[in-house]
Formats: structure tokens, sequence, C-alpha cells
């Protein structure tokens, strides 16, 4: 029996709560919930606990922080005393991601579930009205979903096989659900290549349109080549050349996201396939990386404007 069959019929067992060793006094996940500024670089304060019944993105934040609203209690206006509005003539506000994902609407009309990771980040939007998907939650979006369990499917586009087939035990091994290869059903996608080969893709179109596009601050270059990291106003910030991977996740449209395991050569997607890590993505809405022990490079990269 392969995990995830293992883990289907344990599920199974306990929620038919007979036969199968499982306790009733078991408890659910905790609900975990940060509050960062400037795509995550600093963080303002966390809570991790349990939801109480009824519990919306809302209710859980006003619990835990001093929250402001606007438009009749809605939408968050400030957290902490740190408000939207304006910052050094720039648009600044607050913005935040359900399991990686960001939500379609407003605070008070999402119910916190068992699990969930909630991430505020109040930052600039100038450059990119919205990131549809962050890879800073991981292992989410592939445990939960967006209150959904979606399936995953990897798309290998590299020669060397080994890679792909660690980020497929990877992704079982932190709780994902593979997509059985004939299903027809809303999938995540993994897609792993070098860029030249990625960039036909529909999710792969919105990156190669920039951060207004995709929400994700990194641009490829000279057919792939090179990586750009730009910063929050869209503009580079910094190139980078042989060696470099990218981890970056956005939203075609309604469909769950894709995530991007790319470089500008093999020696950058390797680095990147090691870098599918849930304390190296921490808190992050995407990462350049490159060979060797050093840190992955959060993006948007800090610039003149910051």
């Amino acid at each position: 029996m392969s995990r995830l069959a293992g883990l289907a019929a344990v599920l199974g067992c306990a929620l038919a709560l007979a036969g199968c060793g499982v306790g009733a006094g078991e408890s659910e996940p905790d609900v975990a919930l940060v509050v960062t500024r400037d795509f995550g670089a600093h963080q303002l304060g966390e809570r991790t606990g349990a939801t109480q019944g009824q519990d919306t993105i809302m209710r859980y934040l006003q619990r835990a922080f001093d929250v402001k609203t606007r438009y009749g209690g809605g939408f968050v206006q400030a957290i902490d005393g740190l408000a939207g509005g304006t910052a050094r003539g720039r648009m600044v506000d607050w913005f935040f991601y359900v399991n990686g994902v960001e939500a379609g609407q407003g605070a008070t009309g999402i119910r916190v579930r068992a699990g969930d990771r909630i991430w505020w980040d109040h930052h600039r939007w100038d450059g990119a009205q919205r990131s549809p998907a962050v890879v800073g939650a991981y292992p989410e979006p592939f445990v939960h979903g967006l209150h959904r369990g979606w399936e995953t499917s990897v798309a290998c586009h590299v020669a060397d096989e080994k890679l792909c087939a660690k980020v497929r035990e990877r992704l079982d091994d932190d709780g994902a659900t593979a997509a059985p290869a004939m299903s027809a059903g809303p999938r995540l996608r993994v897609l792993i290549g070098p860029w030249a080969a990625l960039r036909r893709d529909r999710a792969g179109g919105l990156l190669a349109d920039g951060p207004r596009a995709s929400g994700v601050f990194a641009r490829f270059a000279e057919g792939g080549r090179t990586l750009q990291l730009l910063d929050d106003r869209g503009d580079a910030a910094r190139t980078l050349g042989p060696g470099t991977g990218l981890i970056a996740a956005t939203r075609y449209q309604d469909e769950p996201p894709t995530w991007f395991v790319t470089g500008t050569d093999a020696n950058g997607i390797a680095a990147a396939v090691d870098a599918l890590d849930a304390e190296k993505l921490r808190r992050h809405f995407a990462v350049a990386v490159g060979p060797g022990d050093a840190p992955p490079t959060p993006l948007p990269v800090e610039g003149a404007g910051r």
C-alpha cells in the first residue's frame, strides 16, 4: 500500500470512528496566524490556537490584534496601529492569504478551518495590485488547499528524472494528495524545468508578463539564461546568471495555483528543488536560489523605494 493510500485509509477510519484505533479525544490541528509587513520581511506578531465555532478570518484576527476596519467592518484598515493608505507617496494596504492563496473576498466572509495558515501582510501595491498565490505557507496549499482538498500533479520538463522524483516524494511526505493520471478535476500543478520549457504554459505566461500579471517579482531574460530580481516597484534590482533557481507561484484565472520550480539551467533547477522546504520558504512570497549553502533570496528584493 502506498503512503497516500495508507493515509486515506487512516483518515477514513478516523471519520468512521470505528475499529481503527483512533481515539475520540484527539484534537484538530491548530490554526496558525501571522502578521507581517513588506512582503514578509518583518514579522509583527503571530498566534497559534484552535478556532472557536463559527470563527471568520476577521474575528480570529480581532481576538489577537487591535484591528480597525472600514467599509462596514468588512475590510481591515489598520492592525496594531499600522494602517493602509499611502506611505512616501505610494499606496499601501493589508492583504491576506489563506493556505498560501490570496482570498477572493473579504475577511468577514471566510470561515476559519482547523489547520489553516492565515497570513496578513502590509505592503505597497503599486508594483503589483495582487499576488494571487505565495510560497511562504508551504506545505500549503498542498495539504488543505483553499478550503477544499486539491489534488496535485507534477509535470517534469527535465532530463534528470531524479529531481522530479525528489519533488514528488517531498510533496507526498508533506501531505499532498497526488492526482491520478486521468483525473479531470481542478488540481494544483507543480512545473519543474528550465524557464525556456515552462514559459509557454498558461500560468507561465503570467510570469513572463511581470508582477502586475503574476504577482511574482522576478523576470527571466536572455531566453531564460538570467533571472532579474525585482523590487516592489517591479524594477530590476539585480540580475543573476548560471546556477540560479526560482520557486514561485501564481494563479491562472480561478484555477488552483501553479507552482514553478525552475531555473536558468540544470544547476539552478536542482537548487530550486533543494529549496522546496518549509523553513526555506517560510513567509516569503517567492524565492530565488543559487547553488551551495547560501539562503534563498526573498522576492521582491529591497529597492531604493522601500
